[in-house]
């Protein structure tokens, strides 16, 4: 008489068990992002979920915020956060205040603007200031040289007070619709690696 052995679906002794996948959350900036940005290629592309807000043009950081949580909450499945301009200041200011922080397993953050200049548009000055907490989950910071909406150092420096990787890309503007990213291959890579 034969015994067969049990079938198991447990990790075995030693191993890491695989993390579960995540889902990706893009966070466009103020006005939304267009048709040619990268984050809504991506979304067309990968079936990426956008964030709606309620008013992209006179945005309420505490209605942004709010509207964050309500979407993380919606699924119990890990997020990674796609955060464009804005939408970077927006996950710092949500990572100091929100107690669902463990729901998110990492952030992108994509040219984050200085809304402390002084050339910062008015729908923006209720947003200042920066939120500089250290972000409780692991991040990576990605700048371009020569981004009019913030110097280089201030990025780096946002950058370092988040404790996020950084990254420093040539001269792409904003890395926005009129950057001429396209699909942006890299920045894709760059998600894939901190999914």
């Amino acid at each position: 008489m034969t015994h067969d052995r049990p079938t198991t679906s447990e990790t075995p002794a030693g191993s890491v068990p695989a993390a579960p996948p995540a889902r990706v959350l893009l966070l466009p900036g103020w006005q939304d992002s267009g048709a040619t940005h990268w984050q809504s290629r991506w979304e067309a592309l990968h079936g990426f979920r956008r964030v709606q807000q309620d008013d992209w043009l006179w945005p309420r950081r505490g209605d942004w915020l709010a509207r964050l949580d309500e979407v993380l909450l919606e699924d119990e499945t890990p997020a990674v956060l796609v955060a464009h301009s804005l939408g970077c200041q927006m996950v710092a200011a949500w990572a100091a205040h929100s107690t669902h922080t463990p729901r998110v397993r990492a952030a992108l953050l994509v040219a984050p603007p200085d809304i402390e200049r002084d050339s910062a548009p008015p729908q923006l000055q209720r947003w200042s200031p920066i939120v500089r907490q250290r972000l409780p989950f692991a991040s990576l910071v990605v700048a371009s040289s020569d981004d009019a909406n913030c110097d280089v150092t201030r990025a780096a420096g946002m950058a370092a007070d988040w404790g996020s990787q950084w990254l420093l890309l040539g001269a792409h503007g904003h890395l926005n619709g009129e950057s001429g990213l396209g699909d942006w291959d890299d920045g894709l890579a760059l998600l894939r690696s901190m999914s």
